[in-house]
């Protein structure tokens, strides 16, 4: 099939780009992995280190609000949201989770900058274990990846 126009693609290469990450502390074990990996992502794929900038909170429920900040700021190219909420007995896991996805999606539409999904959503604690730099790869990293190609597709617009 043959198009007509210019086609519009982002490209992984993270040179002179500047990210915004933010981290919950809850759960810190697994999101320190997480954001280990979005970092070698970045640098792996041309960033430099420098222009990484991360926030700490306290929870997953509160990466929405310093994300909204980091990405009104002007400072950052993507901002990437990185976090781990496991299920327990009770339906809180569900909750935080729909919240924060909501919140993010409505942040990029709101600012034009991307802003990343880098969340685990565990049943368990071996899921956890396995999306954060396992067998399952690396949540952070592939938000990372996804955050260097948005950067660029809205850059070539």
């Amino acid at each position: 099939m043959s198009t007509t126009g210019k086609i519009y693609e982002g490209m992984l290469q993270a040179s002179g780009l500047r990210f915004g990450i933010v981290c919950a502390r809850f759960n810190e074990f697994f999101v320190s992995k997480l954001l280990s990996g979005a970092i070698d992502a970045i640098v792996r794929h041309g960033g430099n280190a420098k222009n990484i900038e991360t926030a700490w909170v306290p929870g997953s429920y509160e990466i929405p609000l310093i994300a909204a900040k980091m990405a009104k700021s002007g400072k950052y190219d993507a901002v990437l949201a990185l976090g781990v909420v496991i299920q327990g007995a009770t339906p809180h896991a569900g909750y935080i989770n729909n919240e924060v996805a909501k919140s993010l999606a409505q942040i990029g539409m709101e600012t034009g900058i991307p802003v990343t999904y880098g969340m685990i959503t565990a049943d368990n604690i071996e899921q956890a274990i396995e999306r954060s730099g396992t067998k399952a790869g690396n949540k952070g990293a592939d938000a990372a990846m996804a955050a260097i190609e948005m950067a660029n597709l809205i850059k070539s617009m």
